[in-house]
């Protein structure tokens, strides 16, 4: 396989884990055991923002395509449509900040609610779970 099809895997990755980072939650109401990868896929999104940090996908997919011999991206598809989503132009410390607290607010909520959901198991079954009970 080729350093460019690599890199290319590894920008998929990226959006791929970007995507699940913001909208893992979301998967975790219908199936609770994703929580064991989401929820610390999720603190490791925020401590990137937080933190100021590089992901280290970023550098992995800068090595492969200098492997490649190439220099920057050229307008293909994947470079076209995801990269921009994943290294937006323009990126500030303060829009970094702001992603965080948009991952850590859409999380705390979702979570928030699978732990009302445990707490009281009959708040999303309606009249059904009354009925039972008078039986």
């Amino acid at each position: 396989m080729s350093y460019r099809l690599l890199a290319d895997a590894v920008v998929v990755a990226h959006f791929l884990f970007i995507a699940f980072v913001m909208g893992g939650g979301f998967l975790v109401l219908r199936w609770p055991w994703l929580v064991v990868l989401h929820l610390p896929a999720a603190c490791w999104g925020a401590l990137i923002e937080l933190g100021g940090w590089v992901c280290p996908l970023t550098p992995l997919e800068n090595g492969l395509r200098q492997a490649a011999g190439e220099a920057g991206y050229q307008q293909g598809f994947i470079e076209h449509y995801l990269l921009p989503i994943i290294y937006p132009a323009g990126l500030t410390r303060g829009i970094q900040l702001g992603m965080a607290a948009v991952v850590i607010l859409i999380n705390l909520a979702i979570y928030g609610w699978l732990v009302h959901l445990r707490r009281h198991p009959r708040a999303g079954t309606g009249q059904a779970g009354n009925d039972r009970e008078s039986r």
